[in-house]
C-alpha cells in the first residue's frame, strides 16, 4: 500500500521541481535583460527568483527521497535497481541536481550584481531541463536500455 503513495508523492515533487527549473532560468533571462538603471524592476525580479529558489530547496530533496524510497520499497519490481535504465535515470537526476546547484550560483551572481552573461545565453540555458525531462521520461516509460 505504501508504493502507490510514494509514486504519487514522487510525481508531485518531480513536477513541482521541474516547474522551478523551467521558471527560474526564465527569470534570469529577464534579469539579464533589465538595465541596471531600472533598480525597482531588477529588485522585483531578483525577489521573485530568490523566493522561487527557496521553494525549490524543498522540492529537489523531496524528489530524491521519494525516488529512493520507491526504488527500495518491497512493492517495487524485483531487482529493478539493477536495471541499466534506472542507472541512466539516476545519472540524469544527478546532472539536474548539478544544474539546480548552478542556478544557485547564478542567482548569487545576480544578487551581487556581477552577472557576466547575456539574456541570450540564459535563453539557451533555460532549455537544458527540457532536454533532461525528455530523456528521463523516455528512460522511465520506454526503457530503451
Amino acid at each position: 500500500m505504501l508504493y502507490p503513495w510514494l509514486k504519487a508523492l514522487h510525481v508531485f515533487f518531480v513536477i513541482s521541481w521541474f516547474a522551478g527549473l523551467f521558471y527560474l532560468p526564465r527569470i534570469f533571462v529577464n534579469l539579464a535583460a533589465t538595465p541596471t538603471s531600472s533598480s525597482a524592476e531588477y529588485a522585483r525580479l531578483l525577489g521573485m527568483a530568490q523566493r522561487l529558489k527557496r521553494f525549490m530547496l524543498i522540492l529537489m530533496p523531496g524528489t530524491w527521497l521519494t525516488g529512493l524510497a520507491i526504488t527500495f520499497t518491497l512493492m517495487a519490481p524485483k531487482f529493478w535497481w539493477m536495471q541499466p535504465w534506472l542507472h541512466a535515470k539516476i545519472l540524469f537526476v544527478l546532472l539536474l541536481t548539478a544544474y539546480d546547484g548552478y542556478c544557485s550560483v547564478l542567482l548569487r551572481g545576480f544578487r551581487e550584481q556581477r552577472n557576466a552573461r547575456s539574456h541570450v545565453w540564459y535563453r539557451w540555458f533555460n532549455e537544458v531541463p527540457v532536454i533532461f525531462l525528455l530523456a528521463v521520461l523516455i528512460l522511465v516509460i520506454v526503457r530503451p536500455i
